[in-house]
């Protein structure tokens, strides 16, 4: 009996120590991730620094972010609850994965893995009691197709106890291994230079020096760095080695601020480097070249496997979303008006064929120049989406004074070309013959930037994330499906026949489609009021007079010279009011805003401005979050506004749900939601997000919201 009382004794006491180990809080999961803290050792000790992780189960054809993403993405941010006196580190950041998506690089991990945190624990913690740690992981978390952001709390019981810990028998081992090949300075010296837009970086000493270092690629810190997707080459020597990268949008822009850091990474290892701006390091090249480093290969096989796919129903969202966006409230009246001229010509197949093609190739044209202005300013770093020029206060103003040219050129103030006979839409519309037709389709291309179609969302948003050929098939695709009606019409000689022919109602029809640009102009003046304030818009009002009054100048000169007078006076004052109202116009669009943000927004919901902190709080108290990304220059926004959104059944079902109304005004740019859009695959609003509590990602409403549509959502997330 008492042989087996110490036999139980003492397997007691060799259990102590795992008895005594730190106890894991529960795995916490959503869809895409399951997420863990947990400790390297069984134990810590009192003065010491303890090692904890965040272990990350990521599912298949998921990724989560390193600390610089790349081009698009976010890191994983943690937000520590500790006891009082214990101190949490930063993350000893694994090297990451190099993750091509289409045209983009991003930088992150799939699968399983570790983020270590040292956890310095106090002198003062008492041996046999228990630390409470808890933190707050928001992982971004992202597939070829979406991302969703995941907010998990992870928990550790971490016990304290005097002397050595051994490790933890589960996670011990795999975290040791993070933080022996983790990178970290390692004495090299390295210097950057950037000559006609090539960053060359230069390595020399520690470890690199002596030998080959085979495929080598270098991470920067910071965005915009780099060119991420550009390859880098190089050449080694007998103290280090030489990387040749494409410079990214930040240092394109404003060259070298200072010191360059990152984190370098060879066949031998991976290190943190800081290089100072200067010359070549000697030493550095002359060896042989550099194998090239090349992308992850699970990563680029499953994007590569989807791109054509997603290439094809991105260019077929784009036709059926151009062909609907000719119903859409801002394109209309150019069409209208289209349609007219189009009548001049009816029984003439010939010219009607020529201004039917010649729309065509003034759509296209201006869709190219739109979508390559919209990629090159994305590729330099720019968070732009579609509308972008609208939110200048520059182009809204500019735009205004065109579509009052339009109007008044409508009304017969003054002619341009065909004069009297024409019905295209203004001074440049109204060129004779195919001209006229080209620069009606570039005016129907720019007065429908305010609007967005269905199908349009996903084909816009998945065109910024494609290589640019397939970006610009897709807006090519967009334009096609905008003029084919038109095109069809003009192709079509039975329906020509069917059209009346031209006689006096073609002026009087002319005459009253200027009322619709006089309301267009009108409206973007109401937008630039909202942009830039009360001040900006008093001289704005002042250059709508001074064009006015120039371009009746113009229409008087024209008279008198078709009766065989002089109009020079009439012409040199013409000049100078034109040139004055281009003049306030370029001054008042450089005015600062009168606020931080447009005026302040009307809406028969109580609102308040969105932020992710927002959605998070409201979530947190079991409220569900109703969010409008929203502008004052988008006519499918406002409309909603208007109609869905601001009835009284819609209002009783947001108090009902004890629901949030939230608004991102998108008016004026802002780079936090063009990245939430973005998050969304969306390039531009309107976006229309309902989140209910407990539920890891929101609901995507319509785009063309109706009363019941917004009730029936609000009544699925009731408590």
């Amino acid at each position: 009996m008492t042989r087996l009382f110490r036999l139980i004794l003492l397997l007691a006491l060799l259990g102590a120590p795992s008895m005594a180990a730190a106890q894991d809080g529960r795995v916490q999961r959503t869809e895409r991730i399951a997420a863990e803290l947990v400790a390297m050792s069984q134990w810590a000790a009192p003065g010491s620094t303890a090692i904890v992780a965040v272990r990350q189960d990521i599912e298949p054809d998921w990724h989560t972010y390193w600390r610089n993403p790349g081009d698009s993405g976010g890191a994983t941010t943690l937000t520590w609850s500790l006891p009082a006196g214990v101190e949490a580190g930063g993350i000893v950041w694994p090297l990451p994965e190099r993750q091509r998506l289409s045209g983009l690089m991003n930088y992150g991990y799939s699968g399983q893995g570790y983020l270590p945190v040292p956890i310095e624990i106090p002198a003062t913690a008492t041996p046999g009691t228990t630390l409470a740690l808890s933190v707050r992981a928001l992982f971004l978390v992202c597939s070829a197709e979406m991302c969703v952001p995941d907010e998990l709390t992870l928990t550790l019981e971490l016990p304290v106890r005097e002397g050595a810990a051994p490790l933890d028998p589960r996670h011990g081992a795999a975290i040791q291994t993070i933080l022996e090949t983790a990178p970290r300075p390692a004495g090299i010296e390295a210097r950057i230079a950037v000559e006609n837009g090539v960053l060359t970086l230069s390595a020399a000493g520690g470890p690199l020096a002596g030998r080959d270092p085979g495929p080598s690629y270098f991470f920067p810190f910071q965005g915009g760095v780099i060119d991420h997707p550009a390859p880098q080459s190089g050449s080694w020597g007998p103290q280090g080695l030489t990387l040749r990268m494409q410079a990214g949008g930040g240092v394109r822009g404003g060259g070298l601020q200072g010191p360059v850091a990152g984190v370098l990474s060879t066949a031998h290892g991976a290190w943190e480097v800081t290089a100072e701006p200067g010359p070549v390091l000697a030493g550095t090249s002359g060896s042989g070249d550099l194998a090239q480093a090349g992308d992850d290969a699970a990563t680029t096989a499953a994007t590569t496997g989807a791109g054509w796919a997603g290439f094809a129903q991105a260019a077929l969202f784009a036709l059926l979303g151009g062909l609907i966006l000719n119903l859409m409230p801002c394109v209309f009246p150019i069409l209208a008006m289209k349609a007219a001229a189009l009548t001049a010509s009816a029984h003439d197949p010939a010219h009607a064929r020529r201004d039917g093609l010649a729309f065509l190739a003034g759509v296209l044209a201006t869709f190219l120049l739109l979508a390559g202005v919209l990629l090159a300013l994305r590729a330099a770093g720019e968070a732009v989406g579609w509308g972008f020029q609208l939110q200048s206060p520059a182009v809204t103003a500019g735009l205004a004074l065109l579509m009052l040219a339009v109007a008044l050129n409508l009304s017969g103030v003054f002619h341009v070309g065909a004069g009297l006979q024409g019905a295209g839409s203004g001074p440049l519309a109204r060129l004779p013959g195919g001209v006229g037709a080209f620069f009606t389709g570039a005016l129907a291309v720019v007065v429908a930037a305010p609007c967005t179609a269905p199908f349009m969302a996903f084909a816009l948003g998945a065109a910024l994330l494609m290589p640019w050929p397939m970006a610009l098939a897709v807006f090519l695709m967009l334009g096609l499906g905008l003029a084919l009606p038109f095109v069809v019409v003009s192709l079509t000689p039975g329906l020509l026949s069917r059209l009346p022919r031209p006689g006096p109602w073609m002026e009087r029809l002319k005459g009253l489609l200027a009322f619709p640009m006089y309301a267009t102009a009108a409206w973007l003046v109401w937008v630039f009021a909202r942009q830039s304030g009360a001040e900006a818009l008093g001289l704005l009002l002042i250059a709508v007079v001074l064009a006015a009054f120039g371009l009746w100048l113009v229409g008087i000169n024209q008279t008198r010279r078709a009766e065989g007078g002089t109009a020079v006076v009439s012409a040199v004052a013409a000049a100078v009011a034109l040139v004055l109202a281009i003049g306030l116009v370029g001054g008042v669009a450089g005015m600062p805003p009168e606020t931080d943000s447009p005026a302040a927004r009307t809406s028969a919901l109580p609102s308040q401005p969105w932020s992710q902190a927002a959605v998070l709080a409201a979530l947190a108290k079991g409220r569900p979050v109703l969010v409008n990304f929203t502008a004052d220059w988008c006519v499918t926004c406002k409309i909603n506004e208007r109609t869905s959104l601001g009835s009284g059944k819609v209002a009783a079902a947001m108090e009902a749900a004890d629901a949030v109304y939230l608004v991102g005004d998108w008016t004026r740019r802002d780079d936090a939601i063009t990245a939430e859009l973005q998050r969304h695959g969306r390039s531009g609003v309107p976006l229309y997000l309902l989140y209910s509590p407990g539920s890891a990602e929101p609901r995507i409403l319509p785009q063309l919201l109706t009363e019941g549509v917004v009730v029936d959502a609000l009544k699925d997330v009731r408590p």
